[in-house]
């Protein structure tokens, strides 16, 4: 079974088990919803978790799992990823896509030039930003605009770019 992350926990919070998570997916309401379950990145096999409750708190979320009531219980939850199996995962609207889709798919302008393979996806803000790694050059920086990612194309593992002026 493939695990994909949606947050870290990041500390406890009060004594009654509940645990602060910083999420890292678009899905908040879906994937903290009462009675998902998630997984705990650990050494070995995750471990399957039951959301009892959650709620957001400066920023990150406060989640609480069934049959985890004591500070005790979670402390050694404290920096760990939590997951969704593949199969939890919900379909996109088209266009739309997962960033373990995205990352490792090769990087070709329009014209067929080959720059690199995209390596990480930056989330500063407005829109997303691709990080494309370069043999030989400095990692190149594509915002995930209309204007520069004309074409994505999962079954040939490429992305059809066309670079505006000031990206190279």
């Amino acid at each position: 079974m493939e695990f994909y992350n949606v947050g870290k926990i990041v500390n406890t919070h009060g004594i009654r088990g509940e645990v602060r998570v910083i999420a890292t997916t678009d899905f908040v309401d879906q994937r903290f919803a009462k009675g998902a379950t998630l997984y705990l990145a650990g050494k070995g096999n995750p471990l399957a978790l039951t959301v009892e409750s959650a709620r957001p708190h400066k920023g990150s979320m406060l989640v609480k799992f069934t049959g985890y009531d004591n500070i005790n219980d979670v402390q050694a939850f404290r920096d760990h990823e939590l997951m969704v199996s593949e199969e939890d995962q919900e379909p996109l609207e088209n266009g739309a896509y997962y960033y373990h889709q995205i990352i490792g798919l090769d990087v070709e302008t329009l014209g067929g030039e080959h720059l690199g393979t995209i390596k990480e996806i930056l989330s500063p803000g407005a829109n997303d930003v691709w990080v494309v790694q370069r043999p030989g050059k400095s990692d190149l920086l594509l915002p995930k605009i209309d204007q520069v990612i004309k074409q994505v194309d999962l079954d040939n593992h490429v992305v059809k770019v066309e670079l505006m002026e000031g990206l190279e």
